[in-house]
């Protein structure tokens, strides 16, 4: 069975954007590109800082309404999060080597129910938002840097600090989340070891069984908690 208990709440709550015309030769084209880039791409604790406090101050300004209303819950995640997450990447890590034993159609439905969990999963956990906030440590990254580590740690008053830590990666001219760590456990790890139990138990179609009715139940308990 599924579980979250590794995953502190205070983390699932923080967590949580991103065509040149061709009329030169090719190399001008990879100079402007790669100059467009070095302007225009935010640096990665930077990008995940302010969507953080973005949500943040949404949870807290909307939070009688949201209570009222849970269902907006799923349009901040959609919004404010799932745009900075590399959720093809997450789901082949999360599928594991049953990911080449998917044929094409199998794993583009994986891939869009997996991200119907992590919707629902998030959702649910950003409801129980408190007082928590998070702490970004700067990182120094290479030039021609494609992948990078950025830590951080959940402050909750009255109790102790949880370490975090986000794998990203540059997509589409933008760095995105492909993996997080909470106190050294990797999420999409974890999620392998139940997929393969699914797998091995009945198939990648009974596994998008399970993704579907696990995402019903956890929206039914978004619902219910109104």
């Amino acid at each position: 069975m599924l579980t979250f208990k590794f995953l502190k709440k205070p983390v699932m709550q923080a967590f949580f954007l991103f065509a040149v015309m061709t009329v030169l030769s090719f190399n001008a084209q990879t100079a402007f590109a790669a100059e467009a880039q070095s302007e225009k791409i935010e640096a990665p604790d930077q990008l995940l800082k302010r969507i953080s406090d973005q949500v943040i101050k949404i949870l807290v300004d909307d939070g009688e309404e949201l209570k009222k209303n849970p269902d907006n819950i799923y349009k901040i995640v959609d919004e404010y999060i799932l745009p900075h997450l590399d959720d093809i990447t997450m789901a082949k890590l999360a599928l594991g080597k049953n990911w080449r034993k998917a044929s094409k159609i199998q794993k583009r439905a994986f891939v869009d129910e997996f991200r119907n969990l992590l919707v629902r999963t998030y959702s649910r956990s950003l409801l129980e938002f408190k007082d928590q906030s998070i702490k970004y440590f700067p990182v120094t990254l290479a030039d021609d840097a494609k992948k990078t580590l950025v830590k951080a740690e959940v402050i909750q008053p009255g109790g102790p600090s949880v370490p975090l830590a986000y794998r990203m990666r540059v997509k589409n001219n933008a760095w995105k989340v492909y993996d997080i760590k909470v106190d050294g456990i990797s999420l999409v790890t974890s999620y392998r070891g139940t997929f393969t139990q699914e797998v091995r138990k009945s198939g990648i179609d009974g596994l998008l069984q399970y993704l579907r009715d696990k995402s019903s139940k956890l929206a039914s308990k978004t619902e219910s908690s109104s």
